[in-house]
């Protein structure tokens, strides 16, 4: 089917009590192992590209990847920009087919930050397209952005709804304690700081960081209120190992379908485990 926008899929997740994942794209494989398993689980979905991908990949590339995957399945699917960091790349990204962007301002100014979401919600609103945006600073490193433990920082929950009510964002990335990349530790979410956000904030709420965090700590937070889950680190830790494995098995293979297969396959069973555990399984 054709590419839907990221609040249609959000919306649904916030009335059902589920939320969806929005994993991480680079290339063909990855774009089919998310959308064959989303089929197969009947689940929404939302592939994501970050700044990164678009640099490897090149966004026509991207986009068309993603439409002809979405147009061979009967479940909805979005494509969102992932970490936009200015309202030029958003804008590209609105002309080349995304049908949701995150604009990342998270490291400007309070005021600075909701003068630049406003300014994208502006034009994405008018043509369709949802809006996210990001409050308090999520610590690790996700291609081109990288955040210092020490530069992270909690979201307070009454700038969450200042933020929400001042640029209408559809969906708000909240800092409770995830990080982007490999945990090292356990991560500890703040569940109470999370509940008093969703107590006063009206839009989707997403959980950035989610690749390692505990079940039952996803669990907690899907049933607390959050909408959308991002992982990208566990897929391209299962795309590593398929590959690992065969060369381990087959150290003299060269073909790179007999590769990239088993890779395919294992982060499809990643994927499908996720959707099962956010619980958007069953309900597209």
């Amino acid at each position: 089917m054709p590419l839907v926008s990221g609040k249609e899929i959000l919306q649904a997740a916030k009335k059902g009590g589920y939320a969806v994942g929005a994993f991480n794209v680079n290339n063909m494989e990855i774009i089919q192992a998310i959308v064959e398993a989303a089929e197969e689980e009947r689940s929404p979905v939302l592939l994501q590209a970050s700044q990164g991908a678009i640099k490897y990949a090149g966004l026509d590339y991207i986009v068309a990847l993603v439409r002809v995957a979405a147009g061979k399945v009967s479940v909805p699917v979005a494509l969102n920009l992932d970490h936009g960091t200015s309202f030029d790349q958003a804008m590209k990204c609105l002309r080349g087919g995304f049908t949701a962007v995150m604009l990342d301002g998270s490291h400007y100014p309070f005021d600075e930050n909701v003068a630049l979401v406003k300014k994208v919600v502006a034009v994405a609103h008018a043509v369709g397209v949802s809006v996210e945006g990001e409050l308090g600073r999520i610590g690790g490193t996700e291609d081109d952005i990288s955040v210092d433990a020490k530069d992270a920082y909690m979201t307070l929950p009454e700038e969450a709804k200042k933020f929400a009510d001042l640029t209408e964002v559809d969906a708000l990335a909240v800092a409770i304690g995830t990080a982007h990349g490999v945990y090292h530790g356990e991560p500890k979410l703040d569940f109470e700081r999370l509940s008093a956000i969703r107590k006063i904030v009206d839009c989707a709420l997403v959980l950035h960081g989610a690749s390692g965090v505990p079940d039952e700590a996803i669990k907690r937070a899907v049933k607390i209120g959050v909408q959308k889950i991002n992982i990208d680190t566990e897929i391209r830790q299962a795309f590593t190992n398929g590959i690992k494995k065969v060369m381990a098995e087959k150290p003299n293979e060269f073909d790179p379908r007999k590769l990239l297969g088993p890779s395919k396959e294992a982060m499809k069973e990643v994927v499908k485990s996720k959707m099962r555990l956010f619980g958007s399984s069953q309900k597209a």
